[in-house]
């Protein structure tokens, strides 16, 4: 009894442990290189790390992430850029000073500054799990095939992608800063990877948050009515 006791005690500080050093960079970091500015984001076991110039759309990259000691091993679902290294596992050293993050990938460390932490109502990953039908009801929507579409919102910024990691296929990408604020949802769009005249452009949706469930409701792009529900994803046990 005591032994099983120890083993239970030993693997729930391994948990709590494991969690405190994901938070550790959980959230958003930048980066600027000359006109190019790196956008990296850590949130609930998945990273994205997205380039762009201006309003031009350079790549992007991501997929799970689990630290221990001073690496962050990664496990790539997405390259827009290399598709190469889809699927592919690394371990990047790293370290925290204040507010940067140093990354050592190569011949120097490269240090990204804190842009937030990743604690807001609506920070996590998400995924569209419901969506209202012509005639008003929510109908639930299951997640069918190797396509994988998430969302992802750190304190101030978001990102979604389109993706298909069995097939090694990058479809889209958008993501900039984002408010919520008294039951409004509103966008703006830093990087595009479609379409880059949308760089700039507001986009501003009803939200609210219901049983841990977010509700997004207004107009399309392009105009057409939507009422979405999405829920809330972790990045892969098996990683």
């Amino acid at each position: 009894m005591m032994k099983k006791f120890i083993f239970v005690l030993l693997a729930a500080i391994g948990t709590f442990a494991q969690v405190q050093a994901q938070s550790i960079i959980t959230g958003a970091w930048k980066f600027t290189d000359g006109k190019n500015e790196h956008h990296l984001f850590f949130q609930d076991g998945f990273f994205f790390h997205t380039q762009h110039n201006g309003n031009q759309f350079v790549m992007t990259r991501g997929g799970y992430f689990k630290i221990e000691g001073n690496k962050i091993n990664v496990l790539v679902l997405f390259n827009s850029a290399d598709t190469l290294e889809v699927n592919k596992k690394e371990s990047i050293p790293f370290s925290i000073d204040h507010n940067f993050l140093a990354l050592n990938l190569g011949k120097e460390n490269t240090k990204f500054e804190r842009v937030d932490d990743g604690k807001a109502p609506l920070a996590g990953v998400w995924q569209i799990s419901g969506r209202m039908a012509d005639d008003g009801k929510l109908v639930e929507i299951h997640q069918t095939g190797t396509r994988q579409t998430y969302k992802m919102l750190t304190s101030k910024k978001f990102q979604w992608v389109a993706i298909d990691p069995a097939k090694k296929q990058f479809m889209g990408t958008g993501g900039g800063t984002y408010s919520f604020t008294d039951g409004k949802y509103t966008e703006n769009i830093e990087f595009f990877s479609r379409d880059n005249t949308r760089v700039g452009a507001s986009l501003t949706f009803d939200g609210k948050l219901e049983d841990g469930k977010w509700h997004h409701s207004g107009l399309s792009s392009k105009g057409a009515k939507i009422y979405e529900v999405w829920s809330k994803v972790k990045a892969s046990p098996i990683f």
